[in-house]
């Protein structure tokens, strides 16, 4: 589960080709298997990466999904598995690791177990609970900065939370300037940030931790790569600012329900697609709430009901 509206932001990955159950060589020595497990949420289906040569790591194994495991077993046969790395835990990237390692031996590492951004508030459903990979427990849990290294290989992981408070993304040391960057950065459209899960002040804090570096290329967790990364790390940041000006535009106009939020902002997005933007819309009431330019009516986070802070 990734992506928010496919219309929320400019998409450059519209020819993206899944090639379901082959391994596909997108750098030297890294190969991108896709599942098929296409939705609104996944595009083309999620993206599993396998790193190295006759020693490997396997990037995000994917869900329970009998043919894609067929697919990855094929893919690393002759090969010794050292690592099953996962972004994070949501049901399309992380279940297919515990049946992987069983078969393989591989350790498994990412950030921690899944949890949530912020506890639930009173009477609050987490409406992406049938999402979460809650079985999920890391062998290895990683700290930003931790590598991990086998034969001709190795990756720095990068903590970036956001789309979950887990999440992490993988760069692949050496001159290639390569980062597996998962659901957090994507060519076919902008990561959905959903409270209790996803934090807004969390996102952006990771976006400008990224731009801080000096990657060439992103392998994200759905679509093709992401070109030129430090310019769409730009266009992403101030794409989400627009967003931020919206509400605080919808706000002043009156609206003081995220649904009549929503029908203004994502007047032309998908009706089908308007429960994941609510959640976006939420996810900026909460960073504009904790920085004090929106208060609300008592306990009225859930129900919508916003006012401009004095003075904003």
């Amino acid at each position: 589960m990734s992506s928010a509206p496919q219309n929320e932001a400019p998409s450059f990955d519209r020819d993206f080709k899944p090639a379901y159950g082959e391994a596909v060589p997108v750098a030297p020595r890294v190969q991108r298997i896709t599942v098929n497990n296409p939705s609104p949420f996944t595009f083309h289906g999620t993206n599993s990466y396998i790193v190295g040569d006759k020693s490997v790591a396997v990037i995000d194994p994917g869900p329970e999904d009998e043919a894609h495991f067929a697919a990855l077993m094929r893919a690393l046969a002759g090969r010794e598995v050292t690592h099953i790395a996962v972004s994070h835990t949501h049901r399309d990237h992380s279940p297919l690791a515990r049946r992987l390692k069983a078969e393989t031996g591989a350790i498994i590492v990412a950030e921690g177990p899944h949890r949530a951004a912020r506890p639930l508030h009173e009477d609050e459903s987490n409406p992406f609970a049938e999402s979460s990979d809650t079985d999920f427990v890391p062998d290895i849990a990683l700290g930003n900065g931790e590598r991990l290294a086998g034969d001709g290989w190795a990756l720095t992981t990068l903590l970036t939370p956001g789309h979950t408070a887990n999440h992490a993304a993988f760069a692949l040391d050496g001159e290639d300037g390569i980062v597996f960057s998962a659901d957090h950065v994507m060519a076919w459209a902008t990561t959905i940030v959903a409270p209790p899960d996803g934090a807004m002040a969390d996102y952006m804090a990771s976006l400008e931790r990224l731009l801080e570096r000096d990657d060439r290329l992103y392998f994200p967790g759905h679509g093709g790569p992401v070109q030129e990364p430090a310019s769409f790390l730009r266009g992403l940041r101030t794409h989400r600012r627009m967003r931020e000006r919206a509400v605080r535009e919808r706000i002043r106009a009156g609206d003081r329900l995220i649904s009549d939020m929503v029908k203004a902002i994502y007047r032309d997005t998908d009706p089908r697609l308007h429960g994941a933007a609510a959640l976006s819309v939420l996810a900026h009431l909460e960073d504009l709430l904790a920085r004090g330019e929106v208060v609300t009516e008592g306990p009225a986070l859930l129900k919508g009901l916003y006012f401009p802070a004095p003075g904003a």
